[in-house]
Order: structure tokens, then sequence, then C-alpha cells
């Protein structure tokens, strides 16, 4: 009997005073209304928002003068007075600028040490070529100094791990400025992706000084890969290319903050990948059309002044 009871209590106490859900809840009660905070919430909601990133473009289109075959030259190029360099991910080959002939070429192994050359500049005399062990992880990179005249491998500078993988390196004003990617992508570190990619000011001895990342609306270009080539202009801008598209997206140093200020594109005739500014030719840059496997060679439009000012 005291069973039978017992198996009843629940339902007797829904009988007689009803589920939790039924209960009526009490509405809470309002305060009286802050004047002072609602002039200030008031005032908040008209500040003016920063504007919506997008890619916009002003006609820029340069202009193509010319282009070579380059063998295994399927990541970037360098150039000087007299010659163009092709560069694959263990290959250099060095060019007539004005023939288009090879006249030398350094080859490495497959699977060797040298797994991703990348882009190349001729500095202080030298051939200086950024490196990484791309898609290998963790992401290591390195600076690989070559002779020009010769083409051979002469001094290797490791940077170890780092924050991505070197895709792109310039000496200016003392400083070394560098790219240093990942990618949207298994070929990544796991905690990052595309939008991890960043622009570093480094001291002799790599040191990292300052670093910015993209603007949105250049990231969103680039799908899942990253930014790979750049190199700073004659006007002080800073000139990036992605890994497909046939544009040029231009970029300076914010006044504050810590993501690069977008100025403008330049549509041009070659895929993305990493150039080089003849610098003993106004505004004329070599680059890769890594489809057709050719350096194409183009001059680039002068930025209108209107966009170099802030």
């Amino acid at each position: 009997m005291r069973a039978t009871f017992l198996r009843l209590l629940p339902a007797l106490a829904l009988h007689s005073f009803g589920s939790a859900a039924e209960t009526p809840v009490a509405p809470a009660a309002k305060g009286p209304i802050d004047p002072e905070r609602a002039a200030q919430q008031a005032w908040y909601a008209a500040l003016p928002a920063a504007p919506k990133p997008e890619l916009t473009k002003h006609g820029l289109v340069a202009e193509e003068l010319r282009r070579w075959k380059a063998r295994g030259a399927n990541q970037g190029v360098a150039v000087d007075a007299k010659y163009f360099y092709g560069i694959g991910n263990f290959v250099v080959g060095k060019y007539d600028k004005v023939t288009g002939a090879r006249v030398a070429e350094w080859v490495g192994l497959k699977g060797g040490v040298t797994t991703h050359l990348n882009a190349g500049i001729i500095q202080d005399g030298l051939l200086v070529l950024a490196h990484s062990n791309y898609p290998q992880l963790p992401m290591a990179s390195s600076i690989e100094y070559f002779d020009p005249a010769t083409v051979q491998p002469i001094k290797s500078v490791s940077l170890g791990v780092r924050h991505g993988e070197l895709n792109w390196a310039e000496k200016k004003d003392g400083f070394w400025w560098a790219c240093f990617a990942h990618y949207t992508t298994d070929k990544t570190s796991p905690e990052n992706d595309s939008r991890a990619t960043l622009i570093g000011k480094f001291d002799e001895h790599w040191n990292v000084l300052e670093s910015w990342l993209f603007p949105a609306q250049v990231i969103a270009t680039w799908g899942k890969m990253s930014c790979s080539g750049g190199a700073w202009g004659d006007d002080g801008l800073l000139y990036t290319t992605g890994h497909d598209n046939k544009e040029l997206y231009v970029l300076r140093l914010p006044k504050m903050g810590v993501t690069l200020e977008y100025v403008t594109t330049i549509e041009v005739p070659f895929e993305g990948q990493s150039f080089a500014w003849d610098r003993g030719d106004k505004r004329v840059m070599y680059a890769i059309n890594r489809a057709s496997a050719e350096v194409v060679v183009v001059r680039v439009p002068e930025v209108p002044k209107p966009l170099l000012q802030r």
C-alpha cells in the first residue's frame, strides 16, 4: 500500500499544482530609463563606420612588352642590367634580356635540400633567393645566395622554423622586408590559414621588428593560397601578387593598426606568382606565367597621384 502511494505522489503533485512549464512567471520589473545612458547609446550608434573592404579598381592595366620561354621557371624571376633569371622549385636559369637565349643554368635534385625556391632579386651583386620547405611541416625557410655570373650557390642563411613560409624577401633602407605565407589547406600549420600571412620588417639578423597582415579584400582573391610575390615600387608603395589571378595588388604601410592599407589593383598579363622590378628601366617588371612556363615583361602604369594621398 505504501509503495502504491509513493508511485502516485508525482501525479498528485502535478494535478494539484501544475507542471513547471505551466507555472506563470511574473515579468521583470523595468527600472526607470537612464537618460544619460540612452544618450550615450544613441551617440555611439550614430558614429561613422569604416567602409566595407572592397577590391576597387581604377582602370590601371600593365602593357605587355615581350615574353620568353624559361625552362623550369614556375615560381619567380630576377633581373639585372643584362640578364633575367627564371626560378623553379630547384632550378635557376640565366637568360639574355635581348635575345631570350639561355646562357647558364643550375639544377638541384628532386627531393633534395632545395624544395621550393620562390622569389629572387639581384642585391649587392648577388642573386638572392627566398626558399622554404613547402609543403613540409613544420614550416622552415632560408635565404639562398647565388653567384649571378655562374648561377652557382655560394651561401645559405637558414631562418629556421618561422611563423609561415618565406615566399619573397627584399632588402630596403637597411632592413629586410619579407612575406611569410600561410595557406587554407592541409599544407600549412593546423592552427592557421591564409589570413595569417604577414609582411615583416626585420633587422640584419632577421629579428622581427614589425609585422602587418593583409587587407581582407586582397586575402579574398587568394582562394586557398597566399601572397606569392612582392616588392617595393619607386613610388614608395608595396606591389604584391597572389597565386593565380592576373592582378597586382598595391598596398602601403598603415598610419595605425596592424593591417596593410589597400590602394588599388592593376591588371597584368601573368598569373600571380613572384616577380621582380627591372630597376634600370622605369616601371618595367619581369614576372612568371606559370601555365605557359614563360617570363613576361610588362610596363606597369603609375598609380594616379590622388591615390598616393591618404
